[in-house]
């Protein structure tokens, strides 16, 4: 199909229609979707009683965030709805609806954003989230996907970084650094291979990530699964006492939590999740793996603190539904800093993440990770 064929009106429709049934809308309180000059949604029907509303956005730019080289246009579909699901359930809230804005250059055909919008609305299915509208404009050279998200949750329970106290528990809810170990791969792998002067460049597949050992940090890359499942058991136990997303890397996020609850985050580096892919591929490519877990970002697991006395029962009901959940450290008195503790031993007890003082040694943790402007 070629691109000037189709005018801005018809690729919408092209784009868009057909995409979620009805029923889907309806039990996200649509009234009047994609069509008209604004969506009209009303409250969706709760068993929790009153509701607040979550707004959220992101955008994501070619060259930024992606190129040819790292994803397919549907991962790039997939990535950019999914970063917004994962700032609402970093709230505790439930996902609901998706306004979409896009700028597409000449070289981006009708069928290329098509595969975006696959992406997208695959995305949207998962989670249950209805995409009602957006803007579609030119651009002179890259595409632009911007993605504003609304969820909801309950009156007064959204769940903020500034809470945490003294006693809490440390916990994250998957491996970080994987995202960051994928990039690293597909960057390598695209330079290894080559591309011929004109030709486009495309991303490469997913069969030959698998047979390097890499598809879970590719897929971590390209597909990230925010944790909205978890979000709502935890929200739902009313002992979680703070709450963030890790897309800039989770040391950026602790000292984020640090800063707004006016605590000390002490991790421990022995209870940080490691994924052994991430493990292996770092030691094969001389890559220290702890650098990729503490500022790698992107993951979009949730990074949070939650009363001490409860945390053993909320991993126990996390991995009773199937989702992890790792104790990784403490929260402590003192002015807002984020300390990293490394164990001389094995010392891995129950002892929610805090040990002995003779048993380690702590350092102080850079205040750093993915930064538009940081340079």
């Amino acid at each position: 199909m070629e691109g000037g064929s189709l005018d801005e009106f018809a690729r919408i429709r092209h784009w868009t229609d057909g995409r979620q049934s009805p029923s889907l809308l309806a039990s996200q309180g649509v009234v009047l979707g994609i069509g008209d000059d604004a969506a009209v949604v009303g409250a969706p029907p709760s068993a929790r009683g009153e509701l607040e509303w979550l707004l959220a956005v992101d955008t994501m730019v070619e060259t930024v965030h992606f190129n040819d080289a790292t994803m397919a246009e549907e991962d790039v579909g997939w990535k950019a709805l999914a970063a917004n699901v994962s700032d609402i359930a970093a709230m505790g809230g439930t996902p609901r609806h998706a306004l979409v804005s896009i700028s597409v250059p000449q070289a981006w055909g009708p069928e290329r954003v098509r595969r975006l919008y696959d992406g997208l609305y695959a995305c949207a299915a998962h989670y249950g989230v209805a995409v009602i509208g957006g803007d579609t404009t030119s651009s002179p050279l890259h595409v632009v996907v911007a993605v504003t998200v609304t969820g909801t949750v309950a009156a007064g329970a959204a769940i903020r970084r500034a809470g945490a106290r003294p006693g809490d528990a440390v916990f994250v809810t998957g491996a970080a650094g994987m995202a960051a170990a994928g990039l690293h791969y597909l960057l390598a792998a695209a330079a290894a291979g080559g591309t011929a002067p004109g030709a486009q460049v495309r991303p490469v597949p997913l069969a030959a990530a698998e047979a390097a050992g890499t598809a879970a940090l590719v897929q971590a890359h390209r597909r990230p699964a925010p944790s909205v499942r978890a979000a709502a058991l935890l929200a739902a136990r009313g002992t979680v006492t703070s709450l963030n997303d890790v897309s800039d890397g989770l040391a950026s996020e602790a000292w984020e939590i640090a800063e707004a609850s006016g605590i000390v985050l002490a991790l421990r580096e022995s209870r940080l999740p490691r994924s052994g892919s991430l493990t292996a591929y770092a030691h094969r490519c001389g890559e220290d793996p702890l650098s990729w877990i503490l500022y790698g970002g992107e993951d979009y697991v949730l990074l949070g603190t939650i009363a001490a006395e409860d945390a053993d029962a909320a991993k126990a009901e996390l991995e009773a539904a199937g989702l992890p959940m790792y104790i990784i450290g403490a929260a402590e008195e003192g002015a807002a800093a984020v300390e990293l503790i490394r164990d001389r031993g094995a010392d891995r007890g129950t002892d929610n993440g805090r040990g002995s003082a003779s048993s380690h040694r702590r350092e102080p943790l850079a205040k750093r990770g993915y930064n538009h402007f940081g340079g």
